[in-house]
């Protein structure tokens, strides 16, 4: 078997990519890639790297995909696990990271904890650096609760609006997200291919304003299989510890509710307590966690 390196403008990758992430995820439960590297296969080229393993009929059975930022994902379809091809993937993306300029370490995503990844990351030296929780909870007749939906003195909610909030947005998200190593550093680029996407609503992207100025924001996202998500939510950092951050979460929580959405996801970092504290208080719990392995 031979890895080949496809050109993120050549439709094999998709086509590759989507029949590895379709078994590996009626295998695992999970799916192994994350929305950015999907979009990768049909967005600009970043200067990803988009590596395939065919089997002797050359169809696919494994698929590892690499950023510029040198974070990566790998799958190997179910049948053709335990062979040596996840780490095969493994070491071809580290060869394939060490080519860029001034490389960042090499970070690999494993998407539901999976006992192979840790295996793998076992026998190669990776260590679990970060983690990533999916909360879940059920929006059910208890919802909302007795506890009222209170914005602070000043502040209003409206929709987002594309094409004229985008500069503002951006410049918020960057400032709330300023140590998270992938929302913070979303472009416009990043913010026009999810405009893109079938599921994207403006009505649901929240945004709270005072003064005419957005010191804080809930987007939400609608599954084709009917989950609600907490997509992204961030404050103003000048503007923490004074509520807007819980009331953005129930305000997104009760726009889910009135369209029907009866269970809602979000994700969250192990060690963000703060924000682990507001979610669990609004009844979520945790329902699996992603890994992110590095060699140290």
């Amino acid at each position: 078997m031979t890895i080949e390196t496809v050109d993120p403008s050549d439709h094999r990758v998709r086509d590759a990519a989507e029949i590895v992430q379709a078994a590996a995820l009626e295998a695992d439960g999970t799916a192994p890639f994350g929305e950015q590297t999907v979009l990768s296969w049909t967005g600009p080229d970043d200067g990803d790297r988009h590596l395939v393993i065919r089997n002797p009929a050359g169809l696919p059975i494994g698929y590892a995909h690499l950023d510029a930022h040198g974070t990566a994902e790998l799958a190997v379809h179910p049948e053709h696990r335990r062979a040596g091809h996840g780490r095969a993937l493994l070491e071809r993306l580290q060869v394939e990271n060490e080519r860029t300029t001034n490389p960042p370490a090499l970070q690999v995503w494993s998407h539901g904890d999976q006992p192979g990844g840790r295996a793998l990351a076992a026998t190669t030296g990776f260590q679990v650096v970060r983690e990533l929780l999916q909360l879940r909870r059920t929006l059910d007749a208890t919802f909302p609760g007795p506890e009222p939906q209170v914005l602070p003195a000043g502040v209003s909610l409206r929709a987002f609006r594309p094409g004229e909030d985008d500069a503002a947005w951006l410049d918020l998200n960057a400032r709330a997200f300023a140590h998270h190593p992938e929302q913070g550093r979303m472009t416009q680029a990043d913010l026009q291919a999810r405009m893109d996407e079938p599921w994207f609503d403006p009505a649901g992207f929240l945004l709270a304003e005072q003064d005419g100025v957005l010191i804080g924001f809930h987007w939400t996202k609608i599954h084709p299989e009917g989950l609600g998500e907490v997509y992204v939510l961030g404050v103003d950092p000048a503007r923490h510890g004074g509520g807007l951050g819980r009331a953005l979460t129930r305000a997104g929580l009760q726009y889910l509710y009135d369209r029907g959405l009866r269970t809602v996801l979000l994700y969250v970092e192990s060690d963000n307590v703060p924000a682990l504290a507001v979610y669990h208080r609004l009844g979520f719990t945790t329902w699996f966690t992603d890994v992110m392995y590095q060699r140290p």
